[in-house]
């Protein structure tokens, strides 16, 4: 039946343009911007996916300058312990050739007193973005990853370098007594046996100052920065070996009540023979840096060259150690950024297999919606053309 109020045909030929057009109107935006899904209305599970990898990407990207920030402080910290090491063989070579009488050991003296200003000319420059690891004691972060978990959340992971103090200033023993005893400070220990020190006083800070007395000679440490009660032990525990008393041993640990802060410092004797033990401790101290005993060290007579050779070995080994610490961190950090690296291209390989759009698709689509987009034109006027068929009924 034909009807001059509805034209069937036009009307279906008219939706068939709408839906060309449509369809058209999205392949053009897809060959325009690249994606396939440009926003939560072309599929909103994939933008929602998309974007939370995206903002992965952009988290990670923040994270690798942190890695090249963090990279750079400990190389510089690395070169500087290098170069100390170097310096200290120098110095080891002058105090070599004091231990023989014949030579002038005052110019020899002045010499390793200049490597010694040098070397605290080289822990004094060597910091980076005003971040010096070769001072003070304690740890620094490096923003390492974002790790996030199944239910979404996020949490940052650090790499912890640890500082290496090679400063060269003396230890300065506390005056002020925030930390005192409160257990009989003097005991005579049998070998095989162990003695107690009871301090009160909280948690160590930088200055408290400890002090053992052992046959009579007294041994202090003053803690540095980040010292833990094991580090002062194991301190206080390495000036008695290095007088030549082995088998002493010095722990410290939190007393067991835990209503005080009582700190036990315990001494076990394992020397072969009875020593005698006195305690002490103090605050306000100034903490010695890990090459101190250069500020001692003097080759002007028999006694201080041989000295100087016993603690040159010492401080050329904690230059050593500090340098091949600085390198172990500086390594993990070159490995943690070589992964971000490839993580973010892996990520936005990720992203891209989501949301890009395949051009070669695209273009043969548009080609084709083009054609379909000409034929519906000539429907629509095919059908427009029908009402005019009715009118030559009627002439």
């Amino acid at each position: 039946m034909s009807s001059i109020l509805t034209n069937n045909g036009a009307m279906v030929a008219l939706q068939t343009m709408k839906n060309i057009n449509a369809n058209l109107s999205k392949v053009s935006d897809q060959i325009s911007t690249g994606k396939k899904v440009g926003s939560a209305r072309d599929n909103s599970a994939i933008w929602a996916i998309s974007t939370t990898m995206d903002s992965d990407v952009t988290g990670f990207r923040a994270i690798s300058e942190q890695l090249s920030l963090g990279n750079s402080t400990v190389a510089v910290a690395r070169n500087g312990a290098e170069t100390i090491t170097s310096l200290l063989n120098e110095m080891k070579e002058k105090i070599v050739s004091a231990q023989s009488s014949s030579v002038d050991r005052s110019k020899l003296q002045t010499d390793i007193e200049v490597l010694r200003d040098q070397i605290t000319s080289v822990v004094n420059a060597a910091q980076f973005n005003g971040t010096n690891l070769l001072k003070d004691g304690g740890s620094i972060d490096v923003l390492a990853s974002l790790d996030r978990a199944a239910d979404g959340t996020v949490s940052a992971s650090n790499i912890n370098v640890a500082r290496q103090n090679l400063e060269t200033t003396e230890m300065v023993y506390g005056s002020s007594g925030a930390l005192s005893v409160t257990t009989a400070s003097a005991a005579s220990i049998a070998d095989g046996a162990s003695e107690t020190v009871t301090f009160t006083g909280g948690e160590i800070v930088e200055g408290d100052s400890f002090q053992v007395s052992v046959g009579g000679v007294d041994y202090q440490y003053v803690a540095r920065d980040g010292d833990t009660l094991n580090e002062v032990g194991a301190a206080l525990t390495a000036k008695i070996n290095d007088a030549g008393i082995d088998g002493v041993t010095v722990t410290l640990a939190r007393a067991a009540d835990p209503t005080t802060d009582d700190v036990v410092l315990t001494v076990a004797n394992d020397s072969g023979a009875a020593v005698a033990l006195a305690g002490s401790d103090e605050s306000g101290g100034t903490a010695g840096g890990g090459l101190e005993a250069l500020s001692s060290i003097d080759v002007t007579s028999d006694a201080g060259a041989t000295q100087a050779l016993t603690d040159i070995e010492s401080l050329i080994q904690t230059a050593i150690d500090a340098s091949a610490a600085f390198g172990a961190s500086q390594k993990r950090l070159d490995i943690q950024s070589d992964f971000v690296g490839k993580l973010m291209d892996s990520l936005k390989s990720g992203i891209g297999s989501l949301v890009d759009a395949d051009m070669e698709e695209a273009s043969a689509r548009l080609q084709a919606l083009q054609v379909q987009q000409q034929l519906g034109i000539q429907a629509l006027s095919i059908a427009n053309q029908a009402p005019q068929n009715i009118l030559a009924l009627f002439r």
